[in-house]
């Protein structure tokens, strides 16, 4: 029986398309109030992914190949670095048709994610079985109702069985976190386009105003969207936050500092997970979505009150210090 236990992970659809986007003009909440668009990313309606010119993709510093089709198939997690982690158990990649997708299509083969999701390297096997039982349960649901990506881990979650579930906490608790994000403070960035369920930056040297929102967007959308395990990304975070951040992550502004739980390096625990150099977007989400009652739980509990108090800014600010350090 799997138990429940803590705070935060996240199994997201991933889907390929570029697609242009309305310019993300509310900083700090949608338009109607809800969720922050920026945080939650979603293609519009009549998103279409590109056609596939069966040509073999490929990545730096590999010999394998995959085409768009393969890239795009849900239960194949592509494996360009075959040397950087252990061989994947069947269930990361290529899951179990027709209800439960490879864990590795979405978390990619070594357990980085994305913006769009989260990264799963390191985090504590019991901390895994947890969150997925909490999806099970129906206590990790979404600020934004019918989200795609969300519904689609629920349904993973109440497919998979206990010995699958365990196959992947094992695997992942495994494997050591690398350092992908780069947090820059700045006050104008490139504009952006939805690509998927994540931004990207259009070509050129367009800019516009930040204000109080993170842009996060890989550094090569291609390499990103092919699902290369050393994809990288840049975070635009508006100025002061990296500083503002620390002072509330060391409990100097708001509520108890977060080492209290999340260790002294804030690379987790046994029932804690790390929550230094992860996706800054999701990071907020998380918060967001405990302060406002989305994800529940046992290991929730304790963070409720932690977060209760946090303005959208300080969650921002947050977001893009625990993203700048080492994970």
């Amino acid at each position: 029986m799997i138990r429940i236990r803590a705070v935060v992970s996240m199994f997201l659809l991933f889907s390929i398309c570029l697609v242009p986007s309305k310019t993300l003009s509310n900083p700090a909440s949608s338009t109607n109030g809800g969720p922050p668009a920026w945080a939650y990313v979603v293609p519009p309606p009549d998103a279409k992914s590109p056609a596939d010119d069966g040509k073999a993709r490929k990545v730096p510093n590999s010999f394998a190949r995959y085409t768009l089709k393969q890239v795009s198939d849900p239960f194949l997690a592509p494996d360009w670095h075959p040397l950087d982690h252990p061989k994947m158990p069947g269930i990361v990649a290529h899951g179990r048709k027709p209800d439960v997708k490879a864990c590795g299509y979405c978390h990619r083969a070594d357990g980085p994610g994305g913006p769009e999701n989260a990264s799963l390297a390191g985090l504590p096997y019991d901390y895994i079985l947890e969150q997925m039982e909490d999806y099970k349960a129906g206590h990790r649901t979404t600020a934004l109702p019918g989200r795609l990506p969300q519904v689609s881990m629920i349904a993973l979650a109440k497919a998979a069985t206990d010995e699958e579930i365990q196959a992947a906490a094992k695997y992942f608790s495994t494997l050591k976190p690398r350092q992908n994000i780069r947090v820059v403070e700045t006050a104008r960035v490139p504009k952006t386009y939805v690509a998927g369920w994540v931004l990207a930056a259009k070509e050129g040297k367009e800019r516009e105003e930040l204000r109080q929102r993170i842009v996060e967007a890989p550094e090569d959308l291609e390499r990103f969207e092919s699902r290369d395990t050393r994809a990288t990304f840049i975070a635009y975070a508006p100025m002061g936050s990296l500083r503002a951040g620390a002072a509330i992550v060391r409990g100097e502004r708001t509520g108890p500092a977060c080492a209290t739980c999340h260790g002294k390096d804030l690379r987790g625990r046994e029932l804690a997970p790390s929550i230094a150099g992860r996706s800054p977007s999701y990071i907020f989400r998380q918060l967001y979505e405990i302060q406002t009652g989305a994800r529940k739980g046992s290991g929730v509990l304790l963070m409720k009150a932690a977060v209760a108090q946090l303005s959208p800014d300080e969650m921002i600010a947050v977001s893009a210090y625990l993203a700048s350090l080492e994970p």
